[in-house]
């Protein structure tokens, strides 16, 4: 995974469309946009997401989805009070699988 698009938000509501929008979206990306890995979590009034991603060509492409950018909309309308977004080339990863 050579990129890291990290996503992050103030948030202003979260409802249940939200919701569903937010899992559709997260799937079709796995699915249909060759995204490798998404991570996320929510926390008071903050939420942080984190995408993997084998190129930049596959990152403009589901910038660019019909359906992606009306969640886009919604959450500056919305669901964010404010956001930004970084896309972060990966050099080197590692992990320790056996940490307690």
């Amino acid at each position: 995974m050579k990129y890291i698009v990290i996503f992050k938000a103030k948030i202003n509501i979260l409802d249940d469309e939200y919701s569903r929008t937010a899992q559709l979206l997260r799937e079709k990306a796995l699915t249909q946009f060759n995204c490798q890995k998404f991570e996320a979590i929510t926390e008071n009034d903050f939420e942080i997401a984190l995408s993997y991603w084998n190129s930049l060509e596959d990152i403009q492409t589901w910038h660019k989805d019909a359906e992606h950018q009306v969640a886009q909309r919604l959450g500056k309308e919305k669901w964010y009070k404010s956001f930004s977004v970084e896309i972060c080339e990966n050099y080197r990863g590692y992990a320790d699988l056996n940490a307690k």
